[in-house]
């Protein structure tokens, strides 16, 4: 799968009507083939978003921070799937994946792909330095140094470097050291002058000395100098070695498995946890990058000790770990950024003077993220827990900041004598340590933390508060497709609905009540609930799209989401397309589907959208026998991926959205504008390809631009009806 930029490539979803199909020989309903695998999928997404890098549209700053994110994202893929797939080769497990790949055959399509990424990786980025001192920020080598800086460099590797370093002698008395995962490690030969003695050392670098090193003084005017930490090193490293000379040196970097094995049979959750967190930083090396020009000495004793086999390896002639380019998106330069955009704070809140249960005691309210605030959410648990009337607080959490102001707020109302439940996910991979602070932090605070099941994640997003209001409880409940994350909440767009719907806060409290206690949930009226029923809903969905076709009515759904590969699902949309239903689709990353092909799939089109921000949120549409948009339109928003984990091995809710008002702002703003957007979308064809216009000279349509323009429906108040939110299809819904 590859992404290609292509002038006359229609993205525009929402007014072009045209379903182009084709036919490709061997790939039916019968097919394996009729699946793109999962891992490739994955691989054309940080594609693409390594294009970004070289967009010109893009400020340059921002591609370099394109640049560090596909590399971020490269490093993440090699320590969870290509580990994963590297196990089950070592353990003879030939379980083909959904396209009939075995694992050895995935690994050696993967080596290719890769291979040949960070090798575009290298190339943009010597474009990029390029650009970059253009504009005033200059990589400096040592030839560009001025007498100034070199004795400043000096000083700041012996006042800030040395006493953060550690050189490690390699002899038969000092084996060769444990390496970390993510690690920068300068390895050198040096020969003693005074008898000619030869031997190695490595240097491990901590991370908490910048990889790039701002210089105060120097250069031209407005000039913005770095010199890379290697540098530093190479220049000066005989400070640490009197009486010597080296005689070879290089750089590597490895990447080891991360993946997490937990006893099934554990009894104690947390403590399981922490002793796997220590296994994972010992885990296998899956990655090795090294210096293209390493001496045969180093490269053979680093390659030895770290056992890795020679299609582990890649030597690198330029930057390893390029992940740390993202030091050099400095605010100094705002010229080369994205302008800034500050979040919107919903007028109907300002109204009701900030009070978070006036306004939706008014009526429900969706808000839009990064676009509106996300202190809304914040505030809505940080009143709860001022609030004397309030007496009980439920609450999941799978990723949230590290000094998040929500814990704070849960740990506030647990010591203030509320009652507060907090569901703490502490397989949320990578974020695993952290959870397991925070769920300390609210235990001392006498909050009821649960851990949820060993074998099911909790991914659901919600938030119930219990209000006492007169003689009553009144339940206010949020759901939201994204995390309880304040700082992700920035560039991530996700969907928070707030809510006093009786039935769907008794269908959240059954959520929390099979998570902590077990029960079985019955009769959810308004939700639908992984691993129990959520995927037999989208099933009777589709099904119900194609009976409408069948009796000569409209079949259609507009689907949003980050991948799709579950394969019952894809299964009923292939059938769903046969029989006339039209299906559009917004998947931002790993697609599973093969869209466009006669016989199969020429109803379904596919697009993903790559650019400022990071495409979150999850919500499904159905026509329900009308074109879409519709008033009769059955329209959720989700926490959940179209996957297999997330469908079937995952707690996770899909809510259904009733009020008219927000299912408006869904299907006819927010829906619409994905639809349209041309200037970010790439358009998946049967092949497996993605294409795009590149049409430079047009101004296409961005729904981020949209949306950063233009208020939500739900979030106006008064001013709604002087200043009306632009809808991108004018059809009401009642």
């Amino acid at each position: 799968m590859v992404s290609k930029k292509i002038n006359e490539i229609n993205a525009d979803f929402l007014h072009g009507k045209e379903r182009k199909s084709k036919s490709l020989a061997g790939i039916d309903k019968s097919s394996v083939k009729r699946f793109f695998n999962r891992e490739l999928s994955w691989i054309a997404f940080n594609d693409r978003v390594l294009e970004e890098a070289s967009n010109l549209k893009v400020p340059l700053l921002e591609r370099v921070r394109f640049l560090a994110i596909s590399a971020e994202n490269l490093d993440e893929f090699y320590t969870v799937r290509v580990a994963g797939l590297k196990e089950m080769v070592r353990g003879n497990m030939s379980w083909p994946s959904i396209d009939g790949l075995s694992p050895s055959e995935q690994l050696g399509k993967i080596e290719k792909l890769t291979r040949t990424l960070m090798q575009r990786q290298q190339e943009i980025w010597r474009n990029l330095s390029t650009n970059l001192e253009v504009a005033g920020i200059k990589i400096l080598k040592e030839k560009d140094l001025t007498i100034t800086e070199i004795n400043s460099l000096k000083d700041y590797f012996t006042e800030h470097v040395v006493p953060l370093i550690t050189p490690l002698a390699i002899d038969p008395a000092h084996p060769f050291p444990f390496i970390a995962s993510g690690g920068f490690t300068l390895a050198a030969r040096l020969k003693r002058l005074s008898d000619n003695i030869t031997f190695e050392i490595l240097i491990p670098i901590p991370s908490q000395i910048p990889r790039f090193h701002r210089l105060s003084k120097g250069g031209k005017k407005g000039e913005i100098r770095f010199f890379p930490l290697e540098g530093i090193l190479d220049k000066f490293l005989l400070i640490l070695f009197p009486g010597y000379r080296v005689v070879g040196k290089c750089t590597f970097r490895i990447l080891r498995n991360s993946d997490l094995e937990l006893e099934e049979e554990a009894e104690d959750l947390v403590r399981e946890f922490e002793t796997a967190l220590k296994k994972r930083r010992r885990g296998d090396v899956v990655r090795l990058t090294i210096s293209k020009n390493a001496p045969k000495e180093l490269f053979d004793m680093v390659t030895s000790s770290l056992s890795v086999l020679s299609e582990e390896i890649m030597q690198v002639d330029g930057v390893i770990g390029m992940s740390n380019l993202s030091e050099l998106v400095i605010s100094d330069k705002p010229e080369l950024l994205w302008k800034s955009f500050k979040p919107r704070n919903p007028e109907r809140v300002e109204e009701n003077h900030g009070d978070i249960f006036s306004t939706i005691r008014r009526k429900d309210m969706l808000l839009h993220h990064p676009y509106e605030s996300f202190d809304v959410v914040v505030r809505f648990l940080q009143q709860a827990a001022a609030d004397p009337n309030v007496v009980a607080i439920r609450q999941t959490l799978y990723r949230t900041s590290r000094n998040s102001p929500i814990v704070k707020a849960l740990c506030e109302a647990a010591e203030a004598g509320k009652s507060v439940t907090a569901l703490v996910e502490l397989r949320a991979r990578f974020d695993e340590a952290k959870n397991i602070h925070q769920s300390r932090a609210l235990e001392r605070a006498g909050a009821h933390v649960v851990y949820g099941f060993l074998d099911l994640k909790t991914h659901a997003k919600i938030s119930v508060v219990v209000r006492k209001e007169g003689r009553r409880l009144v339940s206010y409940t949020h759901f939201g497709t994204g995390n309880y994350h304040p700082i992700t909440a920035n560039f991530y767009t996700d969907l928070s609905f707030f809510t006093r719907e009786p039935s769907l806060a008794r269908d959240a409290t059954k959520v929390f009540n099979y998570i902590s206690g077990y029960i079985q949930p019955k009769n959810f009226e308004k939700i639908s609930m992984a691993p129990v029923d959520l995927k037999k809903t989208i099933l009777e969905n589709l099904a119900n799209e194609v009976n409408c076709v069948s009796k000569g009515l409209e079949g259609n759904a507009w689907i949003k989401l980050n991948s799709l590969i579950e394969r019952e699902v894809i299964d009923a949309m292939y059938e769903a397309s046969n029989a006339g239903v039209k299906i559009d689709l917004v998947v931002r990353g790993i697609c599973g589907l093969r869209p466009g092909l006669k016989g199969l799939s020429e109803n379904i089109r596919v697009k993903s959208i790559v650019g400022r921000f990071l495409e979150h949120s999850r919500i499904v549409c159905f026509g329900n026998g009308a074109s879409l948009p519709s008033p009769d339109a059955k329209v959720y928003i989700s926490s959940a991926d179209w996957m297999d984990r997330n469908l079937n091995r995952r707690v996770e809710v899909l809510v259904q959205i009733e009020n008219p008002t927000v299912k408006a702002q869904i299907v006819n703003q927010i829906m619409a504008a994905n639809l349209r957007d041309q200037a970010q979308s790439w358009v998946l064809q049967a092949d497996g390809s993605y294409l795009r216009d590149n049409d430079a000279h047009e101004r296409k349509f961005s729904c981020h631009d949209f949306f950063m323009k233009n208020p939500s429906l739900s979030g106006r108040g008064r001013a709604i009806k002087k200043y009306p939110p632009q809808l991108l299809v004018e059809r009401k819904i009642h």
